[in-house]
């Protein structure tokens, strides 16, 4: 795809600005934005060109969840609920919306989320998805399934919560469906910091400034191995990863150049080679 309809890509440099924009719907994922969603993320994986990427919600939300009425039009519930379809057909429409959070973790660039106001239920989801997640001070996320006759383990979130919050926290959020605001996501370590709504891009700022300052084959590979750190079978099986990281890093003309400009007190500037 090359015009989004539900997407608004806006480059900057290295950076792309990805903002879902239904805001009519509070950014509610109807058939169109999970297409272009993974259509987006999926183009990510050989286009080193991008960096980093930055997601958003245009609006009053970042992203409300699955589009229900647009389901209930359609003639079934959601998703996981297609009535008088038949299991293949339901968990291949299940899988093209849970791919989205795989093609998210698989690409190399680092992932910004900046929540405001609603990221229920595949909202969540891709909030947990990203790399760095700050809130706005409206900021509310649940795991609505739940709340729908629906599993709470859903698009990835069983897998993500517990490994950022723990399991006692993400058990009681994922089997009561309650929302966890901003000021204790922070606290439990759910985001990286809480800002006022009209300060999130502000304060996206300084990461994405930051992390332009490392090379783009370390920023890729940081983010390779630590999605493989995390369910690592021993620390052995860590350190192998982290070994073949840096000695493929140290072979390249960045590496050099980040040693120099370290010195020399200065910015670098990688070649990527």
């Amino acid at each position: 795809m090359t015009d989004y309809q539900t997407l608004k890509i806006e480059k900057d440099g290295a950076v792309d600005w990805v903002t879902m924009n239904r805001p009519d719907a509070l950014n509610a994922m109807n058939a169109t934005l999970v297409a272009e969603l993974s259509d987006y993320f999926g183009g990510l994986y050989t286009d080193h060109s991008v960096r980093i990427v930055v997601l958003r919600g245009a609006g009053r939300a970042f992203c409300a969840g699955l589009d229900l009425k647009e389901r209930s039009n359609e003639g079934g519930g959601n998703a996981a609920d297609e009535s008088g379809a038949s299991p293949q057909a339901g968990l291949a429409k299940q899988r093209s919306i849970s791919e989205i959070v795989m093609r998210m973790r698989r690409c190399p660039q680092a992932i910004v989320s900046l929540i405001h106001g609603p990221a229920c239920g595949g909202g969540f989801a891709l909030a947990l998805a990203s790399d760095i997640r700050i809130a706005g001070t409206s900021a509310r996320m649940n795991a609505a399934f739940i709340r729908i006759g629906l599993s709470a383990c859903d698009i990835g979130v069983s897998y993500f919560l517990p490994r950022l919050v723990g399991t006692s926290v993400a058990a009681e959020l994922m089997m009561t469906g309650r929302f966890i605001e901003a000021a204790r996501a922070e606290r439990v370590g759910l985001v990286s910091e809480v800002v006022p709504d009209e300060k999130l891009a502000e304060a996206a700022a300084p990461y994405i400034e930051e992390m332009l300052t490392t090379s783009p084959l370390g920023l890729r590979l940081t983010k390779e191995c630590l999605n493989m750190s995390v369910d690592a079978g021993s620390l052995e099986a860590a350190i192998a990863m982290e070994d073949r990281n840096q000695i493929l890093c140290a072979q390249t003309n960045d590496m050099k150049e980040g040693v120099t400009a370290f010195l020399q007190k200065r910015r670098p500037e990688y070649e990527n080679r």
